[in-house]
């Protein structure tokens, strides 16, 4: 989980931003962050670049085709699918964590 599932909620619910605004200003401060963490990790021969070819091309098709499929969709269906997602996040972490006290 990164910060958005914090950030998103929190601009659309308390902020009156748009679902679409919301996302979109999450995945732009995402961008000089990640430049960090990336220096970060070189810095500290943590990055493995063996492989890396075949995950870029796929990586950025899959970008624009959801970038564009955001664009397209109205804006109370993003929401409610990010709400989703959230919820079955959520669920997820609540079965691994009683899956793990239980083991």
């Amino acid at each position: 989980m990164g910060g958005g599932t914090v950030t998103i909620p929190l601009l659309v619910l308390v902020g009156g931003v748009g679902q679409k605004i919301a996302q979109s200003a999450n995945l732009f401060s995402f961008l000089p962050m990640s430049v960090g963490a990336l220096k970060t990790h070189a810095d500290n021969g943590l990055l493995k670049t063996e492989g890396v070819g075949w995950v870029i091309l796929p990586a950025l098709l899959s970008s624009a085709l959801g970038t564009s499929l955001a664009v397209a969709l109205p804006s109370a269906l993003l929401k409610r699918a990010f709400g989703a997602f959230l919820i079955g996040l959520s669920a997820v972490g609540f079965y691994r964590t009683l899956s793990k006290k239980t083991a």
